[in-house]
C-alpha cells in the first residue's frame, strides 16, 4: 500500500468509527424489550404471553421467564417477537433478556388479571377528584394492583412507541393519586372475588370522540370518511399541503349551509359582513361586556392584517398565536394554514412558501368553543409572524370580529388530538402492541351525543378493531353514560339517550359485551359524577357475569327484553330482575313514553307493574309504534329490583299480537 493510500485508509476509518460510535453506543442503550414490560408488570395468566422488542438484525434474542427458555430472530429493522406458555396466576416472577452481549432484566413480574380502562375524561377522572378522596388516598396501600398509564399523545400515523416515558407502579397512596378513579375502583372490588393481581393500564383523554381510538384502517372500512382520511395521511407527508386542502373543505362547508350566502367567505382578504372592533386584550368573548356574547357557544370569527417588507416575504415563516379556546381555523391571504383542537393552547403553523407578500397580509382565525368560556387570548405581542432569521412581527394593526351564531358545528380536521380520526389510537393504543388482556373497560360517549345515531356502528367498529389487536373474544365492559343536566317537562329527544341506546344495544348482540348501567349515579350539574366507588361496584358485577363466567350473578338490573302490545295496553318484558320489580319515589313507575311511527312528538303514558312486566295504558297504546323509557339527558328513572339495581333507558319497538 503506498503512502497515499494508507493515509485515505486511515482517515476513512476514522470517520467510520467517528459516525458508527454513537450508533453503536444508541443501541445498546435501547433497552430489549418493548417499553409495555417493566419491572412490577403484570402479565395475563392462563394465555400465552407474548414478549417483543428491539435488537440488533442478525442477533438471536434469548428470553428466560418461569423455567422457560425461548429464542427469537430480529427481522431487518430489528423487531422481534416471541410466545411464552401460559401459566397460572403467581409470582414474583424475573425475566432476562440476552441479545449478543446485552442483557436486560425484569423483577417482580406478576401473573394476573391484565385490563385496559379507556374513554374520556369519566374515565380519565383521577381518584383525587372522586368522592372520598383524602380518605381513600390515604388507605391505598394494594401491592397486588398494578397501574400503568399511556402517555397522552396523539399522532398521524401509529407510533411503535410511548411519547414519554412509562412504568408499572404497585398502587400507593402516591401513585393512586392521579390514577383513574373508575379502573381503579374496580379493581379493588373485584380483587375481593377473585384473587390475582391486576394489572391496570389506562389510556384517557378528556373530552375525546370514538373516532379518534379507532384505527385509520377501521374508520376507512366504515366508509364516508374517505376524504378526511387521505388529508390525514398527507398531513404525514406535505402538512403545508393538508392544511391548504383542509381551508378548501372547511370553506365548501361553510359556503354550502343551508340559507347561506355564496359571496360570505369570511376567509377572503376584503370579506363583508358586520365585523366589529375587538377589545384590544382581546380574551374570553363572554367577558368583553357584549350582551349577545355573555353566555355565547359557538363560533367567533376574528381578523387582523401585518404588513411586511419584500425581504420579510420571500423568507420561511411562522405564524404565531396565543392561547385559543377551543377549537381554530386560521387562513393568510385566504389560504387555510392550520387547525388545531387544543382548548387554552397557543398555535404556531409554519407558513408555505409564496403565501406571504411584500405589503399587507391578512390573517383570519375562526374559533369554535363550546364549553364555558371561548375565545383568542391575548396579550397582542402573542400574535406575530416570526421568520428563520430569527426577527419577529407583531400582529398590531388590531383585530376585529364576527359573530357566526345560529350556524351548526363546523367539520373537524382529521389530525385534531382529541376530535380526529385515530389519533388517539394512532398514540396511546397503537404503542401498547398486542399483549393479552382479561378485559376492556369503556367509559365514552359524551363528545358523541351531537350525532348520537351513529354511535351504534362507531362502537361495533372500535369493538371489533380493539378485538383485532388483542385478542378475538376479549370482553368489553361498557360504561353508560350517566344522567346529566335538569329532568324535562315533556318528552324530549336527546342525543344522549341514542347514545345510552346505542350502548345498549351493542351490549346485548354480544356475548362477550356487557354494560354498566350509571344512569342514577350521575349529577345534573357536573358532567363528571364523582361516586365513582358505585360505578366499580356495578363494573365489578358485570365482570363476574361477563368475564367470570358466574351465573347466579345478574350482570346489572332489570334489563327490557321486549314489548308487545294486546288489546289496550303496551307491556314491557323484563329480565335479569332480582326479585320484584320496584318504584322509588312514586307507587307507580314514571318515565316510560309511548312514541307513534308518523314522527310526531312522544307522550308519557300511566304504567302499573305486574310480575316482571311493567304495563302501559292510555290512548296511545293502541296506536303507538315505540316505547322508551328515561329518554332523556338527565331523566328521572324510577324502576329498580329488589337488589336496588336500577332498570336503565331504553327505545324499543312494540311487537303486534306477539306472546310473552
Amino acid at each position: 500500500m503506498t503512502r497515499h493510500a494508507a493515509c485515505f485508509a486511515r482517515i476513512l476509518f476514522a470517520i467510520a468509527t467517528c459516525c458508527a460510535a454513537p450508533a453503536i453506543a444508541q443501541e445498546s442503550m435501547t433497552p430489549l424489550l418493548h417499553p409495555l414490560f417493566q419491572d412490577h408488570a403484570v402479565l395475563q395468566r392462563d394465555q400465552p404471553i407474548t414478549v417483543w422488542g428491539r435488537a440488533a438484525p442478525g442477533t438471536p434474542v434469548t428470553v428466560t421467564f418461569a423455567t422457560q427458555n425461548v429464542t427469537a430472530h430480529p427481522d431487518a429493522n430489528g423487531h422481534w417477537r416471541t410466545t411464552l406458555r401460559p401459566l397460572a396466576a403467581g409470582g414474583p416472577y424475573q425475566m432476562t433478556v440476552r441479545a449478543g452481549q446485552r442483557t436486560q432484566t425484569l423483577q417482580d413480574l406478576q401473573i394476573g388479571d391484565v385490563w385496559l380502562c379507556s374513554g374520556q375524561s369519566n374515565m380519565e377522572l383521577p381518584v383525587w377528584r372522586a368522592l372520598n378522596a383524602d380518605g381513600e388516598i390515604a388507605a391505598a396501600t394494594h401491592p397486588n394492583i398494578r397501574l400503568f398509564t399511556a402517555p397522552k399523545h396523539a399522532a398521524a400515523a401509529p407510533q411503535e412507541g410511548f411519547h414519554d416515558s412509562v412504568a408499572w407502579t404497585p398502587v400507593t397512596p402516591d401513585t393512586v393519586r392521579d390514577f383513574s378513579a373508575a379502573c381503579f375502583y374496580f379493581a379493588r372490588e373485584l380483587q375481593k372475588t377473585v384473587k390475582v393481581t391486576m394489572g391496570l393500564i389506562q389510556a384517557a383523554w378528556g373530552g375525546s370522540r370514538i373516532e379518534a381510538w379507532t384505527s385509520a384502517e377501521a374508520l376507512r372500512a366504515q366508509g364516508s370518511m374517505d376524504t378526511a382520511l387521505d388529508l390525514l395521511a398527507l398531513s404525514t407527508q406535505d402538512s403545508a399541503a393538508a392544511n391548504a386542502e383542509w381551508g378548501r373543505h372547511w370553506a365548501q362547508w361553510w359556503t354550502s349551509r343551508p340559507g347561506a350566502a355564496p359571496e360570505d367567505a369570511p376567509w377572503q382578504p376584503g370579506a363583508g359582513g358586520d365585523w366589529r372592533e375587538a377589545p384590544a386584550s382581546l380574551g374570553a368573548w363572554e367577558r368583553w361586556g357584549v350582551p349577545t356574547l355573555a353566555d355565547y357557544n359557538g363560533m367567533v370569527w376574528y381578523r387582523t392584517q401585518v404588513t411586511l417588507t419584500t425581504a420579510q416575504s420571500t423568507q420561511g415563516a411562522t405564524l404565531e398565536l396565543g392561547p385559543v379556546d377551543e377549537t381554530d381555523m386560521t387562513w393568510v391571504n385566504g389560504g387555510g394554514v392550520g387547525s388545531r383542537y387544543a382548548p387554552g393552547e397557543p398555535r404556531s403553523y409554519p407558513l408555505p412558501p409564496g403565501l406571504l407578500k411584500a405589503g399587507t397580509n391578512h390573517i383570519v382565525i375562526n374559533v369554535l368553543d363550546t364549553w364555558a368560556d371561548g375565545g383568542l387570548a391575548g396579550p397582542a405581542s402573542a400574535h406575530a409572524v416570526r421568520f428563520d432569521d430569527g426577527t419577529r412581527v407583531v400582529l398590531d394593526a388590531g383585530w376585529q370580529y364576527r359573530p357566526a351564531s345560529g350556524e351548526g358545528p363546523p367539520p373537524l380536521a382529521p389530525w385534531h388530538a382529541a376530535t380526529g380520526l385515530s389519533t388517539l389510537y394512532n398514540g396511546m393504543i397503537a404503542p401498547l402492541g398486542s399483549p393479552a388482556l382479561r378485559g376492556m373497560l369503556w367509559y365514552q360517549g359524551e363528545s358523541n351525543t351531537a350525532d348520537g345515531r351513529a354511535y351504534a356502528a362507531r362502537l361495533r367498529t372500535l369493538r371489533d378493531d380493539w378485538r383485532r389487536q388483542f385478542g378475538a373474544h376479549t370482553p368489553l365492559l361498557i360504561v353508560q353514560l350517566a344522567g346529566y343536566g335538569q329532568p324535562p317537562v315533556a318528552p324530549v329527544e336527546s342525543g344522549w339517550a341514542e347514545v345510552r341506546e346505542a350502548q345498549r344495544r351493542v351490549a346485548a348482540e354480544d356475548p362477550h359485551s356487557g354494560l354498566a348501567v350509571a344512569i342514577d349515579i350521575g349529577d345534573a350539574y357536573d358532567i363528571h359524577p364523582p361516586n365513582k366507588q358505585e360505578l366499580g361496584r356495578r363494573l365489578t358485577r358485570l365482570a363476574r357475569y361477563v368475564v367470570q363466567g358466574e351465573a347466579g350473578v345478574p350482570p346489572s338490573g332489570p334489563s327490557a327484553r321486549g314489548a308487545t302490545r294486546s288489546s289496550s295496553e303496551v307491556r314491557v318484558h323484563f329480565d335479569g330482575v332480582s326479585g320484584a320489580l320496584v318504584t322509588t319515589g312514586a307507587q307507580r313507575p314514571i318515565g316510560f313514553e309511548l312514541c307513534a311511527a308518523d314522527g310526531s312528538p312522544c307522550t308519557y303514558v300511566d304504567a302499573d307493574i305486574d310480575g316482571h312486566d311493567v304495563v302501559l295504558h292510555g290512548p296511545a297504546s293502541q296506536t303507538a309504534a315505540r316505547v322508551r323509557y328515561c329518554w332523556a339527558d338527565g331523566p328521572v328513572c324510577t324502576l329498580r329490583d329488589r337488589s336496588g339495581a336500577p332498570a336503565g333507558p331504553f327505545e324499543l319497538v312494540i311487537d303486534e299480537g306477539a306472546t310473552r
